[in-house]
């Protein structure tokens, strides 16, 4: 039936890039292994065959040298999508991403675009150990000049790709590799899912509820929502009604979803694969103090990744996680004492 085709997260981003480069010849995709490979996580399968090795680029081991290319590309006019292969790899071009990327709109006095897309894959759970498992949106948040997204589901993921690539802003687009619903990953249902085959966008900037609810407020992103969805569930046989809140992305951060919600549920509990402390999560909250306090009947509570690198050892990775145990027992006792 039109509009019930399904597709997996990492399919419907290949898919949005391939039509927005069938659309606009300016857009051109570059990076290790995203060629031939098609990407190590499938964002960019399919691509070369179909455009041809001129707008599909596999790159050298170089990433200061082919962000840097990307940026130069961008403000002469094209709008490239240049792929980090894992988000933990930003400590080699950092210069390139932060101070030319991010800055040099601002520093033209507005004369200049960086219509640019840096991809990037995130997050842990496969005992990758601590350079090839953390998230860091909080840092790309942190830093002014770039919007920065992260799709949960395929129907987001497709369309807040196509959003980034018309927009005339540098984003960051970064993919959580539990999501993509690739068969050598543990298996996520919600992973796959209605995706229309027609172009369109998702708002940046605008959060989404994937669960409505009453009694709590769950805010979280990527991977974390599914978790959050999971123990939404199970609380639901207690009794519980937890409100799911995907912000979608993080620059801009729609504070005003996060207070309605707040408002309507009357308590708060951030879940965030990010490290713990000047993250998402206090964000999430100043912006619940500042925005709804009135409406809090007990003090937020935080579901994260401590303040240590993320552990090699399975079951330390699963401790060191935020899991669908720990977001229920945060709810059970927030209600318990509120």
């Amino acid at each position: 039936m039109t509009g019930e085709r399904k597709l997996t997260t990492q399919k419907a981003i290949a898919e949005a890039i391939a039509q927005e480069m069938d659309a606009d010849p300016t857009v051109f995709v570059m990076g290790e292994d995203v060629g031939v490979y098609g990407g190590i996580f499938g964002a960019t399968e399919g691509l070369l065959d179909e455009f041809g090795p001129d707008r599909v680029k596999d790159t050298p081991i170089s990433e200061t040298g082919f962000i840097g290319a990307g940026i130069g590309a961008a403000i002469h006019g094209m709008r490239p999508i240049v792929e980090l292969m894992f988000v933990d790899f930003f400590g080699v071009c950092m210069d390139q991403i932060y101070n030319n990327m991010a800055k040099i709109h601002y520093f033209s006095g507005g004369n200049i675009k960086v219509p640019m897309v840096l991809t990037t894959a995130v997050g842990g759970g496969y005992s990758d150990a601590g350079q090839h498992s953390q998230t860091l949106w909080g840092m790309f948040a942190h830093l002014p000049g770039m919007k920065v997204v992260v799709p949960s589901n395929p129907y987001d993921a497709k369309g807040l790709m196509i959003a980034a690539i018309r927009d005339d802003n540098p984003v960051v687009y970064m993919f959580h590799k539990g999501v993509l619903g690739l068969g050598w990953m543990t298996n996520n249902p919600r992973a796959t899912g209605v995706v229309p085959e027609a172009p369109y966008e998702v708002p940046i900037g605008k959060a989404a509820i994937a669960r409505e609810g009453s009694d709590v407020t769950i805010v979280t992103v990527g991977l974390s929502v599914h978790k959050a969805l999971d123990a939404a569930e199970k609380l639901a046989e207690e009794g519980v009604s937890a409100e799911i809140l995907d912000l979608r992305s993080l620059v801009p951060l729609d504070r005003e979803a996060i207070c309605a919600s707040v408002e309507k549920t009357h308590r708060l509990i951030v879940v965030d694969e990010d490290y713990q402390s000047f993250g998402m999560s206090g964000e999430v909250i100043t912006t619940a103090i500042e925005g709804a306090f009135d409406y809090l009947d007990a003090p937020p509570v935080r579901v994260t990744t401590p303040d240590t690198p993320i552990p090699y050892s399975h079951p330390l990775e699963a401790w060191a996680l935020p899991s669908t145990e720990r977001i229920m027992r945060a709810a059970q006792a927030m209600l318990v004492a509120g």
